[in-house]
């Protein structure tokens, strides 16, 4: 059985946490002398009360967790961490419908970036760094970030990292979780400070580049202007963010040993990196020879503004530079198919990745081979190693839900009257983590706040699924999962 006193123990001191991050806005709202100082106070206050009862239910609790209750513990973390996390919208007003506020906060925790608010401009300063925050926090993980910092907190830490972990393959860079955790972390903390200092050094001023820092970083998009990068009208800037987001779309534990260790070999020794590189460099050329003659762009221009999206929707972050929706067709084809891959497993990023992308097209090479040579035993090899034959069956197992989540969630929304594909795009967007879709309808330049509250629900939940890569929730449902045994 589940062991509820663990998990609500778990859950309190996360909600500690995340109270501390409140009581970061209150100083900023403070600052500021704007309106939302009070709403922090109150919602920083309510989360320190209910972790505190969390904690007071769980106080028995031995430190031990099971694999039944590690995926109980991570989706429950992510669900209850957004509940929390809506209470600055509703309680200062900026968001007054609760479906809008759970859809805007869950959609910072999975780095998704879809936003309901149509003018977030007039926000105050608390409110945009709130937003920029939770997608900062949700970028590796909530609970990987408790196993970084409270690793005595989860006692089953490596039960836990296997549940909120993105990829296939875990790796790890030390014998010990917690210390890979912080090696991880530190890493993140890195690009995010060198990404700041970056935009800063170029012309923002200390708070965009604070939060866009966050929002790149964490491969999430939320923006704190309604035209995201394209109201700077700088190269440099876009330049910037172009290699942070290509950055955090690498693998952290291939970023450590190869960057900060400087085994530079290894980068392109890994088929996966190889992979999300060369999908790259072929859609920005694609991108930007189709924008040239047809649109008429600059060499420079459609070349910055091709790489700019191909990086963007790949690494799923959703940040723009340029009005997609004016492209042509064929380019949406291209990123869509880049949104659906996305970047390496072990980032910050969404979508299928690449490492999932490399083991499918391996095996579908052997699969020819084996036509041509029935008995010939062929293993599906990566980096070297080969793959068991249970992650190939896990591998295909997750391609069909993938897909089906987004077949039926295309179907509800077609339902409710949404056309055929805003729908599939919308789909896609959330399940894949990257929010902004392509078409007119619901573009890079529109929110989603036009559409009915129990679609939001269905995409958040989608988003949650996506995040989590789908098993880690969907096993909850099934039936032998809550046996005794």
């Amino acid at each position: 059985m589940v062991n509820l006193r663990i998990i609500s123990k778990i859950i309190g001191s996360l909600l500690f946490i995340e109270a501390f991050f409140m009581a970061w806005c209150v100083i900023i709202a403070f600052s500021y002398h704007e309106d939302d100082t009070l709403a922090f106070l109150v919602s920083m206050l309510l989360t320190f009360g209910s972790a505190f009862l969390f904690l007071l239910a769980g106080r028995k609790a031995e430190n031990s967790l099971s694999r039944h209750d590690a995926f109980v513990v991570v989706t429950a973390v992510w669900v209850i961490f957004s509940f929390f996390g809506m209470f600055p919208f509703l309680v200062h007003g900026s968001i007054t419908n609760i479906t809008d506020a759970y859809f805007e906060t869950i959609s910072g925790f999975t780095t998704t970036g879809a936003s309901i608010l149509d003018d977030v401009e007039v926000l105050p300063h608390g409110i945009l760094f709130w937003r920029s925050l939770t997608q900062w926090v949700g970028g590796l993980g909530i609970v990987f970030f408790t196993i970084a910092i409270l690793p005595s907190l989860v006692g089953g830490s490596v039960k836990v990292f296997a549940a909120e972990a993105t990829g296939p393959i875990k790796a790890k860079m030390h014998p010990r979780l917690s210390t890979t955790a912080k090696w991880i972390w530190s890493i993140y903390l890195l690009l995010t400070i060198g990404c700041g200092l970056s935009f800063w050094a170029v012309g923002m001023d200390w708070f965009d580049a604070l939060n866009y820092s966050m929002t790149t970083t964490a491969t999430g998009g939320f923006s704190i202007h309604n035209d995201s990068l394209l109201f700077f009208h700088d190269a440099r800037i876009d330049y910037i963010a172009i290699l942070f987001q290509f950055l955090a779309g690498i693998n952290f534990t291939l970023l450590y040993t190869s960057i900060f260790k400087g085994r530079f070999k290894n980068l392109f020794a890994n088929s996966e990196f190889r992979l999300y590189i060369s999908l790259v460099v072929l859609a920005t050329v694609s991108i930007t020879i189709i924008l040239c003659n047809q649109i008429g762009y600059g060499v420079e221009h459609a070349l910055r503004s091709g790489l700019f999206q191909v990086v963007s929707f790949m690494t799923t972050t959703g940040i723009f530079n340029d009005d997609v929706a004016r492209w042509p067709h064929i380019t949406w084809i291209i990123l869509s198919a880049l949104m659906i891959v996305g970047a390496c497993a072990g980032s910050t990023s969404g979508g299928f990745k690449c490492i999932r992308a490399v083991m499918t097209l391996k095996t579908l090479r052997n699969n020819f081979r084996q036509i041509l040579h029935p008995n010939a035993v062929l293993p599906v090899k990566i980096n070297g190693q080969s793959v068991p034959q249970g992650r190939i069956v896990s591998l295909f197992a997750f391609f069909t839900l993938f897909m089906l989540m987004i077949l039926v969630t295309a179907a509800i929304m077609l339902l409710s009257g949404i056309d055929m594909i805003n729908s599939i795009v919308i789909a896609l967007s959330c399940v894949s983590n990257i929010g902004p879709s392509l078409s007119n309808d619901i573009g890079a330049n529109i929110t989603w706040s036009g559409m009915p509250d129990y679609i939001k629900w269905v995409l958040s939940l989608l988003m949650l699924m996506g995040r989590l890569e789908i098993m880690t929730v969907l096993v909850l449902f099934t039936r032998n999962f809550w046996k005794d045994n």
